[in-house]
């Protein structure tokens, strides 16, 4: 999943961002408001974590922002101590929820999990269940075969974690190609080719295809 973090304090953008990685996110990590809304609007993003007072457009202005254009993608706050006196603020605006400086990393990834699981799949679980026996770990972004995670490779993974966040939802080849190849020079031959790799690897049944509607994954069938 990828991860869009807004933080001016470099100590602490480069420590979010190294520890984020390691579980296994992606993440683009930006100093600047104008520089992250310009990023959010080209760009596809399964989080925002903003901080509220940066150079440039503010956090809170950066959700308005997107709210006012009917982006419900979820976002979590990263506030002073100071700052919590306007968390009814952030709140009204559509923030998911607020962590608060100093915090310690695991709160960090307990947070990140909770709100990911909440609004991607409406699941307080570790896990979603796919049928046909596989299982999506929603901690570890694998997906499972019985007790066997399926080897993806890095491009087939991306694909796989881009759909299960539109769980139920049929997704355009070219929204993929906007999305996951972020525009890069690939053909729809190419895009066929990486779900039907996917499809080899795991179950045809698992990515359901609609000619003209794209790709989508359900839930337990």
């Amino acid at each position: 999943m990828r991860i869009l973090l807004l933080e001016d304090e470099i100590d602490y953008k480069e420590t979010i961002h190294e520890y984020l990685e390691s579980l296994g996110y992606t993440v683009e990590s930006f100093e600047n408001g104008d520089d992250a809304l310009d990023a959010i609007h080209f760009k596809s993003y399964q989080l925002l974590l903003l901080d509220i007072r940066v150079p440039g457009t503010s956090g809170y202005e950066i959700v308005r922002t997107i709210r006012e254009a009917g982006d419900e993608i979820p976002v979590i706050f990263i506030t002073s101590l100071t700052d919590i006196d306007n968390l009814s603020i952030g709140y009204e605006l559509g923030c998911n929820d607020y962590i608060r400086k100093p915090f310690a990393a695991k709160e960090l990834k307990y947070r990140v999990e909770q709100v990911l699981k909440q609004c991607y799949f409406h699941s307080s679980h570790d896990e979603v269940d796919l049928g046909r026996g596989y299982r999506y770990q929603l901690k570890t972004g694998k997906l499972m075969s019985g007790e066997t995670p399926v080897r993806f490779t890095p491009k087939e993974q991306k694909v796989w974690d881009y759909l299960m966040t539109k769980m139920g939802e049929f997704v355009p080849t070219r929204q993929l190609w906007e999305d996951v190849w972020e525009c890069k020079m690939v053909t729809e031959s190419d895009i066929r080719m990486c779900i039907k790799k996917i499809r080899d690897k795991t179950s045809r049944d698992l990515i359901v295809s609609q000619k003209g509607r794209g790709y989508k994954i359900d839930r337990k069938g």
